[in-house]
């Protein structure tokens, strides 16, 4: 019996599980099995990426087409760090993470590319591979370490680090711009120290792009409502989503506090990013995100928020990220047609470790807003495996008694994951909600452990360096 078939047989796609046995004989170990079919979905990716740049004629969108190309190059980092994982320091859980946002990076530009009836053989064949290896790699997968059961709380101590440069618009510093401040810290490989970028307050009128070289950066601004960035890109005046951001963190190990990020675009320009981040390791703290639809786009890797505002209408909170809530308030505006929903998790493979976790939050309508008569819900799946969560979260009473409505997939029903857990509040009765099979009230304790802090984007491995306050468990 060749070794790997049984293996194989488990995953989504056999038959190309199978080809690899063939390509690559022998081999004869669990591990060196994974390793190849990391390396074959590396060259997969890019000759992908060299098939996309050919089309780039038939797209008949420049920007989209710029946007797969982006996506590409993201997913050939992640998926060499994933190749490099046997001589680094990372576990499987990192190579999870890693192959999740691959995927999610794929499905982004065939999204772009469907919606331009452009279609990519490369692509379906990489996006099976990818689906296949994180298959592969979660048998593999050992358990995660659990924290104990008592409840701990970092502290964070005072803005003691060193400041490396200064933004100030009057001159004072460094830099007049963020951007310009960004640049002049150079490529920074993983495991460079914390460069930290100080923001005065201002409002300053551009727009940020940490690049995925660009390990490491800190921006502290003079607190939310002081240092303001702001933008107004969106659909509706001809970007797509993914680059509509006012701001960008994609480089690992990003973390931002105290400032306010804004998308001014309004209600009436659709889909308005202020912020998206493809950050793994990624830290927001005391950060206030403001937008309408779409406002932040936790697109992928493992993220946390902690005592963030963050205001909008229809989907605010959405993507494929392993994003984390915790101490933050959510305020709902006024949507143009009347229904607001939260939360927009888009899951689509049952191995990737992604979703959205609120925990111990406020859910409420924003300041001077009358909400009478809008519909606001905590989410809809806008993927088939949509995996929200919300435990220990005050929700107030704009929220609908059903709690979460549908996209119109009907097979997405029975095979998210919403969960509601010892949530409060006026709208935090669960006896009226949806009857899907896919939606839980979390009774185990147990099952709730499964959504904490070190359970889902574990933070024990890189949460306490970055001195961000944090509550483990539940």
């Amino acid at each position: 019996m060749v070794f790997g078939n049984e293996m194989c047989d488990e995953t989504p796609h056999p038959s190309e599980c199978k080809t690899l046995l063939i390509e690559h004989k022998p081999i004869r170990s669990t591990k060196q099995f994974l390793q190849v079919s990391v390396e074959r979905t590396l060259d997969g990716a890019v000759k992908a990426k060299s098939d996309t740049y050919s089309l780039g004629p038939q797209f008949g969108s420049k920007q989209a087409w710029e946007d797969c190309m982006d996506l590409y190059e993201q997913t050939i980092h992640r998926l060499n760090q994933s190749v490099l994982c046997p001589k680094n320091a990372c576990s499987r859980s990192d190579v999870q993470a890693w192959l999740s946002t691959a995927l999610t990076n794929l499905d982004t530009c065939q999204e772009e590319m469907s919606e331009l009836g452009v279609s990519s053989h490369s692509l379906e064949s990489i996006t099976i591979d990818v689906i296949n290896t994180l298959a592969i790699n979660k048998r593999t997968e050992p358990n995660g370490k659990v924290f104990g059961v008592s409840k701990v709380t970092m502290k964070i101590p005072s803005i003691g680090k060193k400041v490396d440069v200064v933004v100030a618009q009057d001159g004072s510093g460094d830099y007049k711009t963020i951007q310009e401040a960004v640049n002049g810290a150079g490529e920074r490989p993983k495991g460079s120290p914390r460069y930290v970028i100080h923001v005065k307050q201002g409002i300053y009128e551009e727009y940020v792009n940490i690049g995925i070289k660009s390990n490491n950066i800190m921006i502290v601004g003079d607190g939310m409502g002081k240092t303001i960035i702001t933008g107004d890109k969106s659909k509706g005046r001809g970007f797509s989503t993914f680059k509509s951001a006012t701001f960008v963190a994609e480089g690992d190990g990003f973390v931002g506090r105290d400032i306010t990020i804004r998308n001014t675009a309004g209600p009436e320009n659709h889909q308005a990013v202020a912020l998206r981040s493809d950050s793994d390791m990624s830290v927001f703290y005391r950060c206030s995100i403001e937008g309408y639809q779409d406002t932040l786009y936790v697109h992928s890797g493992r993220q946390f928020f902690r005592e963030c505002d963050i205001y909008g209408t229809v989907d605010f909170i959405f993507g494929n990220a392993a994003a984390f809530f915790q101490n933050c308030l959510i305020f709902a505006r006024n949507p143009p047609n009347g229904v607001n929903t939260i939360t927009a998790q888009s899951r689509f493979n049952p191995n990737q470790t992604t979703g959205i976790v609120i925990h111990n939050s406020v859910v409420k309508g924003a300041p001077g807003v009358q909400l009478g008569g809008v519909k606001t819900y905590l989410g809809r799946p806008w993927r088939s495996y949509a995996r929200t969560v919300v435990m220990g979260t005050h929700l107030d009473t704009l929220i609908e008694p059903k709690g979460w409505i549908d996209w119109g997939n009907v097979t997405a029903l029975s095979t998210l994951y919403y969960g509601e857990y010892q949530n409060l509040g006026p709208g935090s009765g669960t006896e009226n909600r949806v009857d899907w099979a896919g939606f839980h009230v979390i009774s185990d304790i147990n099952e709730a452990r499964q959504f904490t802090l070190p359970k889902f984007i574990d933070a024990a491995s890189w949460l306490p360096p970055t001195k961000v306050p944090f509550t483990i468990n539940l």
